[in-house]
């Protein structure tokens, strides 16, 4: 029998939880709920929460069918998230496609989220007997976090004085939370320790900074097509981002002014996205963007070098790596 690659790995666990995700049984009636949930389970995705969980259920030996059940659990409770965060944002489009919010209404949009929700947390039923317990409170725990994570980021809207260090702490609870959570939860589908468990939260935290980080620069530097989302429309929107914020501090230092307007006029014209991604790269700060995204990716990268060895480990190192490059 030939030995299956990672790359191979990697394509399986996305087929399975693709087919997981489709065959979700959603109701039909009433089916002003049920063909918006269709809808967005049915959007595209890097699938990057299941591979997460899949990964780590093979490294500590877990059952493949129950993690393409806790994988489809994660990737389903991370579209909830972005269905409401399209709503909090007004944002017209995911993924290339329309809202939800926008497709059908917000109170559409609100109830899909909640529905999806609960349906995460259905699936992770399917946890052994004996991680159950502590799986569901892990869930919870990250429902908590990422809640506290959202109402950060969206008071930073009206904060004249957000610093760098509020912003990296926003992203640990709403990136670097649902992350780590997928770690852990496929590794309790397994037999990993507690020592394990807080490796996994280690490398989560790193993957999720470096993650942020990266969508902060490839919100200014991606190309449409391959983004699915309007190129600029963080600063358009004036959402302070690793980038801005870097860019106000530098600002601060040098006496200039120009993104300091820019908060103050609510964001930039889409006229001057050009002019503006100038002025980063004259100031450094897509320099140090990039730099902040290989550094994270570094240290989750030589954490996992205390992981069993596995083609799980050598799944999420190859993840890593490819997050680290990645241009969409």
């Amino acid at each position: 029998m030939e030995k299956t690659t990672v790359l191979e790995f990697l394509q399986k666990n996305v087929e399975d939880v693709e087919n997981r995700l489709a065959t979700a049984e959603i109701p039909r009636d009433p089916a002003g709920l049920y063909d918006a949930v269709t809808y967005v389970l049915q959007s595209p995705g890097k699938r990057l929460r299941p591979q997460l969980v899949m990964a780590a259920a093979e490294m500590f030996g877990g059952s493949r069918a129950v993690a393409i059940e806790v994988g489809a659990a994660m990737e389903i409770f991370h579209i909830f998230t972005l269905v409401h965060d399209d709503i909090m944002d007004r944002s017209d489009s995911r993924r290339g496609r329309q809202t939800i919010h926008i497709r059908w209404d917000e109170p559409t949009a609100i109830l899909a989220g909640d529905y999806l929700l609960g349906r995460a947390s259905e699936l992770l039923l399917a946890l052994p007997d004996a991680t159950l317990r502590q799986g569901l409170a892990r869930f919870a725990e990250t429902v908590r976090a990422l809640c506290e994570g959202q109402i950060r980021d969206m008071s930073f809207e009206s904060e004249k004085d957000v610093k760098l260090d509020d912003y990296l702490q926003m992203i640990d609870q709403k990136t670097s939370a649902l992350l780590s959570t997928s770690l852990v939860l496929g590794a309790l589908t397994g037999n990993a320790s507690a020592d394990d468990v807080s490796l996994l939260n280690q490398i989560g935290h790193h993957l999720g900074q470096a993650f942020q980080i990266q969508d902060d620069l490839l919100d200014l530097t991606a190309s449409s097509s391959g983004w699915g989302k309007p190129v600029g429309g963080d600063l358009v929107a004036g959402k302070k981002t690793f980038l801005l914020l870097n860019a106000l501090e530098i600002e601060r230092a040098t006496g200039a002014d120009y993104f300091h307007q820019v908060i103050s006029r609510g964001g930039l014209d889409e006229g001057e996205i050009e002019m503006a991604q100038s002025l980063l790269t004259e100031m450094g700060v897509l320099e140090s963007a990039e730099k902040a995204v290989l550094l994270h990716s570094n240290q989750a990268e030589n954490l996992c070098n205390s992981l069993p060895h596995s083609m799980g480990k050598q799944a999420l190192v190859s993840l890593i790596k490819k997050m680290a490059v990645r241009i969409h």
